[in-house]
């Protein structure tokens, strides 16, 4: 079973997501407004349940970032082997994990243009893997990191590069430009380890493999991750950890190579699915 927030004509649904269309259950459940109002309750279950049987609701509708509400997202940075060398400064794989916030405002949907704002042309993409907080801890260990994660769903973690190096230590400024990424389709409920202990992400650009990895070589697991972050801060249901993107995204390639009006880019994530963007210039 899939969930996901979705719009038509101007109203805003959450519900399950089938080959037809989509069932809205927001309807059934008015104290939870929305999908994460159902999250932050470990409702997931009720509305597979509510929508067992149930017929379609919409076939004509757009995604929307799948939380849109998201309170918390934190992203973890240089994650992989090759993503570390890719930065060529002789540096070891690093001891601690880096990690910067992200603001929902900075995300679209599914099947939704990326915007590349005129300030700069170095949009570039990194696919990855997020994982949706359902129960919340401090201090939690890896053993049990697991039981601690509601539900999965991918992440365009849509960068732009030349804004990452306008501060000796911080990368905010390039990684919360409006639109700029997107998380989603939808989540799928995190059921068992091999959903994330086998997972392999392939991102394409206009058809092109650029990124190939499995999740198994990251330097971090997402097991450590979870359990570093809840070292320093309670994590609570509905939080967003975005875990690590391969080698290969556009600014390491020889030449660069940025995203542009009309380019398609997909991340695929087997068990998953595939979020696929379009690139969009702002309209001012």
């Amino acid at each position: 079973m899939r969930f996901a927030t979705y719009s038509f004509e101007g109203a805003e649904f959450y519900g399950a997501v089938s080959d037809e269309g989509m069932i809205a259950l927001n309807g059934n459940f008015p104290q939870w407004p929305t999908l994460l109002d159902a999250v932050q309750a470990d409702g997931l279950a009720a509305l597979a349940k509510a929508a067992d049987g149930k017929a379609v609701t919409h076939t004509e509708f757009q995604y929307e970032m799948v939380l849109p509400n998201a309170r918390r997202i934190l992203c973890v940075g240089v994650n992989f082997p090759d993503r570390n060398a890719e930065y060529k400064d002789g540096s070891e794989q690093p001891k601690y994990m880096s990690l910067f916030p992200r603001f929902a405002s900075g995300f679209t949907g599914h099947n939704r243009p990326l915007i590349r704002p005129p300030e700069s042309p170095q949009l570039d993409y990194e696919g990855e893997v997020a994982i949706v907080i359902g129960k919340g801890g401090r201090r939690i260990a890896q053993a049990d990191a697991y039981d601690h994660i509601a539900a999965l769903t991918l992440c365009n973690e849509g960068t732009i590069r030349d804004w990452v190096r306008h501060a000796k230590f911080n990368v905010t400024q390039g990684k919360n430009w409006d639109r700029s990424g997107a998380i989603g389709p939808w989540l799928v409920p995190f059921t068992d380890a091999s959903q994330l202990d086998n997972a392999r992400i392939i991102t394409r650009v206009n058809g092109e493999v650029r990124q190939d990895d499995v999740l198994s070589r990251m330097m971090h697991p997402i097991r450590r991750e979870i359990e570093y972050i809840s070292t320093f801060m309670t994590l609570e249901p509905g939080d967003i950890i975005v875990t690590g993107t391969p080698t290969g995204s556009g600014a390491r390639l020889d030449p660069p190579q940025f995203l542009k009006p009309g380019d398609v880019v997909e991340i695929d994530v087997n068990g998953i699915g595939t979020l696929s963007n379009t690139i969009e210039d702002e309209v001012l």
